[in-house]
């Protein structure tokens, strides 16, 4: 199903005559107008197939009557921000679905996917969900050198094109014979250049197998017939068809014959001639890609018109893509953001040489960065639904927005009073948007002056915590400021301190006043310290790895000193995120084992006796300071057990990152776990979801965890354990409780039975 929001090929108002409502229906892809107001209310639909029994029954029609008149009134609709399921089972064997607001405004519709809407070539996928296929155009740019063509395709691959594209052209057949001089001198001139540039086809098929070799879909651009059939000899992958050949029937039909995708561009043609060309090709059934196009070397701007991209797609009926011939890389990634799924652009290693594509040619680094850029643009693109709070957004709301705070202090089953409540941060309790719910109601336990109220006190259940029956030592994360409101909760084993950098200059002794017998220590090392430093170990920042290595060693040294309080525990250990992470991209692998050799200089610094250090798996996409950055290490499964091997290290599974880190890099999340876990010596568990939804509810999100449960009870069966819920600990640890419930129903001891015998 495709949701198009694009209305103008589709909509008439009531009162358009029918024959305007004709035009639409027979230039766009679904066949169908949808009638609307002047409001743009809708109020009926009309198909082809209503206008033919309309004919029918009508034979002394007359086309200049309001379509009011034939329309379908009785139309189905569905609510544009209806989930996409819904949207589907609503369709049923109708191509498609108009989808409204709330008052009944056509907003968009909803239509099945076509044939022509997804396009193979190679291995590749084009259509309108796919990203875009990007073209490295190096035609002649090779200036006839075997060498220079194969050294442009390894290029292109390297800066991450999905196909190289040459042109071939039987010079002897394509050109009229003239004497010297009989031609116009642009003429004379490419004819000069092309037969001094042009490779010979076994060559050519030679630069073909090196795009194989490098996973690249081998294009190309047959002038004439002749090259049709060479091409065809060699068995290659789909076909351009260059602007000069859009009106050259004869080409058209040879290509459309070999049933391979063919990339027309448009450039030079009127659309008259676009429209006739792609009739001609659709009435072959045949997969084609209409590519926008201005033909002139470089391309002014104000001629470009990427708005005409969305009437490319009426005449086409499927994906369209955009042809380049203007300085620079803005103009193609703009064409991404307008929907083109086609980006070819030209290629070289150096704008000088000669040959007129040259000069409007990309050179590698640049064509490097636009395909960055085209793929953060797609990225960002989204999906057409209701707008949900993003992970990011989520913690900067916790941060900088406000709460609904006591202002005095309240007993159980007072009235909740307007004077009781002000505004103030953090954002961790009710929205001030929910004050009207608040006030009025009888407050449904003791409040004290400065306590956050939360959707408790609205009405809305929350998880009481109670003991739970756990096959595995667990606990909570803590602060010392709750600690004694959470610890006679429940039936913990083991307390998790989450430490500030400003905890690290607290008085323990003063903070835990006597010992916490019975109770395991973990800490938790922070990661963020005064004046935005971030702890890393592996910076190549001399002064600045320094520095983290200085602060890790306050932790372990703090945690030593915190271990007299905890009588039971033997070997305290310590969480930490080793670094290793990049702001604006990922790290090369050669940077990545910098970085791992840093580490080890690192570690080799740092005093660790008494202590363990547990590195935690890290997600691909870390949260600092409210925004995104690039992980580098503890990521891939392969990864993390060379450097568990080489440090000696135990590790803190964290499922949720990795989780997303193993949908990231599209390895499988069992077989991860299978590689990682006998490694782990402590579990931070919470659900995921997509590439940065972390720290989720238990249940949440995309994890199995009654499955992963039995592996890790295979695997790690005394690694311990605390649910690692974003936002757990507010409201006395409501969060954690509900995840604890949930936990035990999938790991807990009352599953025992279950879990054995499968």
């Amino acid at each position: 199903m495709l949701i198009d929001r694009n209305l103008l090929p589709y909509i008439v108002f009531s009162e358009d005559a029918i024959i305007e409502a004709l035009r639409k229906i027979s230039r766009n892809v679904g066949r169908v107008v949808f009638a609307v107001s002047e409001r743009g209310l809708l109020e009926g639909v009309l198909t082809n197939g209503d206008f033919r029994r309309w004919l029918a029954a009508n034979p002394d029609f007359d086309v200049n009557r309001p379509v009011a008149r034939i329309m379908n009134r009785t139309f189905r609709s569905m609510p544009a921000d209806a989930e996409p399921d819904a949207i589907v089972a609503a369709m049923g064997s109708h191509t498609c679905i108009p989808l409204t607001d709330a008052r009944g405004h056509l907003v968009a519709f909803a239509r099945q996917t076509l044939p022509t809407d997804v396009i193979k070539i190679g291995q590749r996928s084009i259509g309108f969900d796919s990203p875009a296929f990007i073209i490295a155009e190096i035609g002649n740019n090779h200036n006839g050198s075997l060498e220079l063509a194969l050294k442009l395709i390894d290029l292109a691959a390297e800066a991450g094109a999905d196909c190289a594209k040459f042109q071939l052209r039987d010079l002897a057949t394509l050109y009229r014979s003239a004497g010297a001089g009989a031609e116009d001198l642009g003429a004379e001139y490419t004819r000069s250049l092309l037969d001094r540039f042009q490779l010979k086809p076994e060559e050519l098929y030679r630069c073909f197998d090196r795009c194989r070799e490098h996973g690249l879909a081998p294009l190309c651009t047959p002038w004439d017939l002749r090259s049709v059939e060479l091409l065809e000899q060699y068995g290659i992958d789909g076909y351009k068809v260059a602007s000069a050949d859009l009106t050259n029937p004869d080409l058209l039909r040879a290509i459309a014959a070999t049933g391979k995708p063919m990339f027309c561009s448009t450039g030079m043609s009127s659309e008259d001639e676009i429209i006739a060309a792609a009739s001609e090709l659709q009435s072959h059934s045949h997969q084609v890609v209409l590519l926008h196009c201005n033909s002139t070397y470089p391309a002014p701007y104000k001629d470009i018109n990427l708005s005409y991209l969305n009437r490319l797609k009426e005449i086409g009926r499927g994906p369209v893509g955009y042809s380049g011939h203007e300085r620079g890389i803005n103009v193609a990634v703009a064409a991404v953001a307008l929907g083109a799924k086609v980006i070819e652009k030209h290629f070289t290693i150096d704008r000088d040489m000669e040959g007129s594509d040259h000069k409007v040619s990309l050179l590698p680094e640049e064509f490097a960065t636009m395909v960055q850029a085209i793929r953060q643009i797609e990225a960002s693109m989204g999906a057409a639904k209701a707008r949900t709070i993003t992970q990011g957004e989520m913690m900067n709301r916790s941060n900088l927005a406000k709460s609904l705070i006591a202002s005095r202090n309240i007993a159980a089953g007072d009235i909740i009073e307007d004077a009781s409540v002000v505004v103030q941060s953090p954002g961790r309790g009710l929205q001030p948007n929910r004050k009207p719910e608040l006030v009025g109601r009888r407050a449904i336990r003791s409040i004290k002056r400065g306590d956050f109220f939360y959707p408790c006190d609205v009405g809305e259940q929350v998880e009481s915590a109670r003991p739970y029956q756990m096959l595995r030592p667990w606990g909570v994360p803590a602060r010392y400021h709750d600690l004694a409101t959470l610890r006679p909760k429940s039936n913990l084993t083991l307390i998790e301190f989450h430490h500030s950098f400003k905890d690290l200059d607290l008085n323990v002794a003063e903070c835990l006043k006597e010992p916490l017998r019975g109770l395991d220590l973990v800490i938790h090392a922070p990661e963020l310290f005064a004046r935005d430093h971030v702890l890393d170990l592996t910076s190549p920042d001399a002064a600045y790895r320094e520095r983290s290595v200085g602060e890790l060693q306050r932790v372990i040294d703090l945690t030593r000193t915190t271990r007299h309080f905890f009588p039971a525990c033997t070997l305290p250990r310590i969480i930490v995120n080793l670094g290793g992470f990049s702001l604006n991209a990922p790290l090369s692998a050669a940077e990545t084992t910098e970085r791992v050799d840093l580490l080890g200089r690192s570690l080799k610094e740092l005093d660790t006796a008494g202590v363990a250090l547990l590195p935690q798996t890290m997600p691909p996409f870390p949260w600092h300071f409210g925004g995104q950055r690039y992980h580098n290490l503890m990521l891939g499964g392969s990864q993390i057990v060379e450097l568990c091997e080489r440090f000696g290290f135990k590790i803190c599974l964290d499922l949720s990152h990795s989780a997303l880190a193993c949908r990231h890099a599209g390895e499988d999340f069992t077989a991860f776990l299978t590689q990682v876990a006998p490694y782990a010596s402590h579990l931070h568990v919470a659900d995921a979801r997509g590439l940065d939804g972390e720290g989720l509810q238990v249940g949440e999100g995309d994890i199995d965890f009654e499955s992963i449960g039995r592996l890790l009870d295979r695997l790690c069966p005394t690694a311990s354990f605390i649910p690692e819920v974003w936002q757990g600990h507010i409201n006395d640890g409501e969060g954690f409780w509900k995840a604890m419930a949930r936990l035990e129903k999938a790991w807990g001891a009352a599953d025992t039975l279950h879990r054995t015998a499968a």
